[in-house]
């Protein structure tokens, strides 16, 4: 897919503006004018004799090296009453395992006012599914200006253009795993100064590779699905769209071949947390 500059881009940008940077023993993923998506280092590739495992990070640690994929079941050991000493009383073992305890609910707060969204950008962030797991803050984090520059191939060029297109230093992430171990997810937000420079900001993305497609139920998205190199590799979909002041991105990494429909519906759980605020 052919290169293109976002709208707004001062033409007197050095040539090299939107170059990626070299990630060396790293797989090649797509950019966006630049932009090293936000994979948060997820991939890493570990060769063994003829198997090549694709790894990625554990819940609450820093991704590293663990396999995605389903983990076994583990079956409890069944627990048994010690035997009865002389003169003892036996107690009862209870008849059902006591309730889990109740998750932690989140303290961040927002509000939607038409194309506005006020409070904690983090409060729109997509929603964890049932069973699912984060890493780090439940509640997702906050990404200085900086931070946010970082994962355009110039960091120093796209602080400028992300001016140029009214963004108002406003940003979260948050990554999780499905609960069957079978979906790595990560939601990146960024507001802007109106629903217009939102909107114009994620149509100037465009990707050097993958394949686009489109996203039901939202005209203005796009999608892109990158097919892995090898058989047992991680498979990559990219979601793009903006809803309100609000510029979105969900990314989602699977073993093999992606699903669009995966895609779809985190798209469609995203728009819809960014319309009604949960």
């Amino acid at each position: 897919m052919p290169e293109s500059m976002p709208e707004g881009v001062p033409e007197d940008l050095p040539p090299q503006f939107g170059e990626p940077e070299a990630s060396a023993g790293a797989r090649k993923l797509p950019r966006a004018v630049g932009i090293a998506l936000a994979t948060a280092g997820l991939l890493a590739v570990t060769a063994t004799s003829a198997a090549v495992t694709v790894a990625v990070g554990k819940p609450d640690r820093s991704p590293r090296a663990v396999v995605l994929a389903s983990a076994p079941h583990s079956v409890p050991t069944p627990t048994t009453a010690p035997a009865p000493t002389a003169g003892a009383t036996p107690v009862p073992l209870p008849s059902t395992p006591p309730a889990p305890a109740p998750a932690p609910s989140s303290t961040v707060h927002g509000s939607v006012d038409g194309d506005t969204h006020g409070g904690d950008i983090r409060y729109f962030l997509l929603p964890i599914p049932a069973g699912g797991e984060s890493y780090g803050s439940t509640d997702g984090v906050t990404l200085t200006s900086k931070e946010v520059a970082s994962e355009f191939g110039n960091a120093d060029d796209m602080g400028h253009v992300l001016d140029s297109y009214g963004y108002q230093d406003d940003a979260a992430v948050r990554h999780y795993r499905s609960a069957d171990g079978q979906q790595e997810v990560t939601s990146r937000l960024l507001r802007f100064k109106s629903a217009r420079m939102a909107k114009e900001f994620a149509k100037g993305m465009s990707f050097k590779s993958g394949d686009s497609f489109d996203i039901d139920g939202d005209s203005a998205a796009q999608g892109i699905v990158v097919k892995p190199d090898q058989d047992g590799w991680l498979g990559e979909l990219i979601g793009v769209s903006s809803v309100g002041d609000v510029e979105y991105q969900v990314t989602v990494l699977v073993k093999g071949n992606a699903d669009k429909a995966l895609l779809m519906d985190a798209m469609k759980r995203q728009r819809d947390q960014l319309a009604n605020g949960g």
